[in-house]
């Protein structure tokens, strides 16, 4: 979860400065943007290895959830795939069978049909009569359509069979997508760091039980900070994004330290001034939040004051 951390503006700008004749176009004060870094499974924490304060890089594994659970339901899910190949039918067994009934019907017409060959030769001689003819070709004749009969069973049962596998094997598809849900969780036990950045508050530590959605730790980077402050509607026409600008901020001497930042924001509706801020021109109606990127040496620290010189 990421939200932009804003101190309460209370800054007041100055028209001068220490008698030193600053004149400062508006004022604000630092922010960094923040990631809140939540849990994304249920369950103990069984390492968190990062403290506040600490620098951590991005992709950078800081810890790990025990998902033993999900393991053991992948295992599950797996295990009922592979019984689905035990409930699946042997088409082999009885398409043998039928095709070895095919084969003797087979033989038998052969030999009916041998035995027509020598009918009618004998025939031709007057040793045989066209009744024996009739009569053997009958029996081809049904020898045939019991052929005929059987293949079709034949065909029946790879059919069914077939279709009966089918549905079973189906099931599959929905198991092999859970166990990919699995895997997809699996990786979610692993806290991962998203972005470079500081630990600003850490909320667990290893050993507690989490759930999914729970703060674990917030970080930002450090590296630039943002001045949010307010111009007022005359001074838009100065300003431009991508500007460089000049920022001052006490150095705790009664000076300033200058730095430069760049406008990185202009917002494109006013808004009613803050209660706590004074605009250059003693107090407008409406003002313009802007955003200053400032790289940060290490002075810099989130809700410091800070003051913004357009020329």
């Amino acid at each position: 979860m990421r939200n932009i951390f804003t101190a309460t503006v209370a800054a007041t700008l100055l028209l001068s400065c220490n008698g030193n004749g600053n004149k400062f176009d508006a004022s604000g004060t630092f922010e960094a943007t923040e990631v809140i870094v939540s849990s994304e499974l249920n369950g103990k924490i069984l390492s968190f290895n990062i403290n506040e304060g600490d620098t951590v890089s991005a992709n950078r594994v800081i810890g790990s959830i025990d998902a033993v659970g999900l393991s053991l339901q992948k295992e599950q899910v797996q295990a009922s795939i592979s019984s689905l190949n035990d409930k699946t039918v042997d088409v082999g067994p009885q398409v043998q069978l039928l095709q070895n009934q095919l084969a003797v019907q087979q033989s038998q017409l052969a030999n009916l049909q041998h035995e027509k060959q020598r009918i009618e030769n004998l025939m031709k001689q007057d040793a045989a009569t066209g009744k024996q003819l009739d009569d053997i070709n009958a029996q081809i004749d049904v020898v045939k359509k019991q052929m005929v009969v059987t293949q079709q069973q034949i065909n029946v049962q790879r059919s069914n069979v077939s279709t009966q596998n089918k549905s079973i094997l189906s099931e599959s598809k929905p198991l092999q997508k859970r166990v990919a849900q699995f895997d997809d969780q699996l990786k979610r036990a692993d806290i991962v760091n998203p972005i470079n950045g500081t630990v600003l508050t850490k909320y667990a530590e290893a050993g507690e039980v989490t759930a999914a959605g729970k703060a674990l730790y917030k970080i930002a980077d450090l590296g630039v900070l943002k001045l949010r402050a307010y111009v007022t509607n005359d001074q838009l026409a100065q300003i431009k994004l991508g500007q460089q600008v000049k920022v001052l901020v006490d150095d705790g001497k009664g000076k300033y330290k200058e730095m430069t930042g760049t406008i990185s924001w202009i917002s494109d509706k006013a808004e009613f001034t803050p209660k706590t801020i004074q605009t250059k021109e003693e107090r407008a109606n409406l003002v313009y939040a802007i955003k200053v990127n400032v790289k940060n040496d290490g002075y810099l620290k989130i809700g410091m004051y800070g003051e913004v010189k357009f020329k």
